[in-house]
């Protein structure tokens, strides 16, 4: 009998017995591997998760009890639970369910959540309103996967405090660095701790000393003074308990059991709790146990073997080995990520240069300013990092960085369309924030080629800070018998003609493979596109038309900075700027997205043509 054939809502799991519950965990992870073999995903955090989620979803009454889900790549068990098992199918991909909580799917999902250590401060905040409004109901937050490493964790736990009786926080401990119990005593006494019926049995104990005058209330205090001195001998870290928590852990994250009797007491609990629980990430599938950081987020594979369908050079694989070439010649380069070392490309590095390779989490804040200070005492930091996580740390790029005048390279990875990871992760916003910061120059290659050398020019002929934004997966083409030169911007064909077609880095291909269906145009390539160089706009002296194809955000993008340079000049020119406009970009193919936004080659021919 399939247990998960007849679960269409969290109430079909309550009736379930621990052997049944197991059953049905073992047949979410089937369905997971096999949705995600096909679409890709975030498999060895969710994996970790089943028997959590299970559990969450057996003690609390989702939603009026509250989850909220730490940067989202851990809800696939969530959404197989909470109604989405027969569009599981479709996850991540075009019209799909997303890889990530998104609350226009589904009542159940709380927040959007994509970015991580967010999930606490979103927790607090909704149970301080369930508070003020008299809500009985408990919020939990579910962190871990590396989350609590961001400093934003940090600050909501300091202002979580002993008021919120109402929140849970579930610290998803899957090789973190947090200490364990000491010892067999500590233990055992935990194992009792969590039980129901020791935490009625103490509840009942209070209200009768309470009932007791003056000797009864001395007694409840001294019975709690010496519990709490206990629990500091007992355990290694206390951190939690001083911020105002009940601190229960660490659970086996994977025996379904243990996890009902904590989250049971837990529920009763009238204080802030913090239950920390122990998961091995990628339980369950043999490959992704073995190598959790290639399956935390894996294009489509092959079960059997556990390798990906398709292989071959990508941008961040050439930085990476590129990088390793200069780091050979000069033993001032450094490499610096958050907690991105195989996603960027820097695994080779970190093997090859442990002493210059610096993981600082998931903390991009602290990552820039890290890097600020390797570079003013002589080091050449390059700080690999995704699109969409860079924009957490503009300040520290705008205080720390720039503003010091100080020479960090920023391998910006993912820029533009990411295809099927949605909205919270499209890097289309780093151009607008970027052109806005002073003593920052800002390369885009088009190819593999142009990364290495605009890589060198960063260490070597810069004397600020340098951003290089780059594409996910792999070169498009190769323009037959141009060779990047170094210039600022490179013109393909006549400048003569009235049409010109402007773009940069992966973008400027689609353009260049239209430019020969085009009547009467030529196209310009910005190579550095902060600052444009406003000798380009000498090239547009003959044009009619300028079309400006962006794969990024409209407000402060590239487009309207050179749209700027031509108002500013006088040319009596038609602009017309394509790109995002104020929205946010939907999961789906980059293909798919390409046309939505009329980037393809067709489209390009179709407008320049039209108009």
């Amino acid at each position: 009998m399939s247990y998960l054939e007849n679960v269409n809502s969290p109430n079909d799991i309550k009736k379930l017995d621990i052997q049944e519950l197991n059953e049905l965990c073992a047949e979410i992870r089937e369905l997971m591997i096999d949705t995600v073999s096909k679409n890709g995903g975030h498999l060895a955090s969710n994996l970790g998760a089943v028997e959590l989620t299970v559990a969450l979803h057996k003690v609390f009454n989702s939603p009026s009890d509250q989850i909220v889900f730490d940067v989202g790549h851990q809800c696939y068990t969530h959404k197989i639970l909470t109604g989405r098992k027969d569009d599981f199918a479709s996850l991540r991909t075009e019209g799909g369910i997303s890889g990530f909580t998104r609350p226009s799917e589904s009542r159940h999902d709380i927040f959007s959540s994509g970015h991580s250590s967010t999930s606490i401060s979103s927790a607090i905040g909704l149970a301080k309103a369930k508070s003020l409004n008299g809500d009985k109901g408990k919020v939990i937050a579910v962190i871990g996967d590396g989350a609590l490493t961001g400093g934003l964790a940090y600050e909501a736990l300091n202002n979580s405090g002993n008021e919120n009786n109402n929140l849970i926080v579930i610290l998803n401990d899957n090789n973190m660095s947090i200490s364990d119990n000491v010892g067999s005593m500590a233990k055992n006494l935990n194992h009792i701790r969590t039980s129901p019926k020791y935490f009625t049995f103490k509840s009942r104990v209070r209200r009768a000393l309470a009932r007791l005058p003056r000797l009864g209330l001395q007694v409840s205090r001294f019975i709690t003074l010496t519990n709490q001195t206990l629990r500091k001998i007992l355990y290694h870290s206390t951190m939690f308990e001083d911020l105002g928590f009940r601190y229960y852990g660490p659970i086996d994250g994977h025996d379904i059991e243990a996890l009902i009797d904590v989250l049971s007491v837990a529920k009763v609990h009238n204080h802030s709790v913090l239950i920390h629980i122990n998961t091995v990430k990628g339980k369950g599938y043999e490959f992704a146990e073995k190598n959790p950081s290639k399956f935390h987020g894996i294009g489509k594979f092959n079960i059997e073997t556990g390798e990906p369908i398709s292989s071959g050079a990508t941008y961040s694989s050439v930085f990476g080995d590129y990088l390793c070439e200069l780091a050979d010649k000069d033993k001032r380069i450094c490499a610096i990520t958050a907690a991105m070392s195989t996603g960027t490309g820097l695994v080779g590095f970190s093997n090859k240069y442990p002493q210059r390779f610096f993981d600082v989490g998931i903390a991009e804040q602290h990552a820039v300013t890290f890097s600020s200070g390797l570079a003013k005492n002589g080091m050449i930091p390059f700080f690999a990092v995704y699109s969409t996580f860079l924009q957490r740390s503009y300040d520290q790029l705008v205080h720390d960085v720039a503003m010091q005048g100080l020479k960090v390279v920023f391998c910006i990875d993912r820029a533009g369309f990411v295809g099927e990871d949605g909205e919270s992760h499209q890097g289309v916003f780093d151009t607008a924030y970027l052109m806005s910061v002073p003593n920052l120059t800002v390369f885009a290659p088009s190819s593999f080629d142009e990364l290495k050398d605009m890589m060198y020019q960063a260490a070597y002929r810069e004397s600020n800070a340098v951003a290089i934004r780059y594409p996910r997966g792999s070169e498009d083409m190769h323009i037959d018998g141009y060779k990047y030169e170094r210039a600022d911007y490179d013109i393909f064909g006549d400048s003569t003609k009235e049409k010109c077609i402007v773009s940069f880095g992966r973008e400027f291909h689609n353009c260049y493979n239209a430019l020969e269906e085009i009547d009467n145009a030529f196209a310009i390539k910005l190579n550095k596109i902060k600052p444009i160089n406003p000798s380009v706009i000498n090239a547009l002296k003959d044009a009619k038309e300028v079309y400006f194809f962006e794969e990024g955000i409209r407000s402060g993008g590239v487009g309207e900075c050179f749209g700027s340079l031509i108002a500013e000049s006088g040319l009596n020119i038609k602009f017309k700027h394509i790109c995002v406009n104020d929205e946010f970009i939907r999961q789906a193919s980059v293909e798919s997205q390409m046309k939505a936004y009329k980037l393809d080659k067709d489209s390009i021919v179709k407008t320049v043509n039209q108009d």
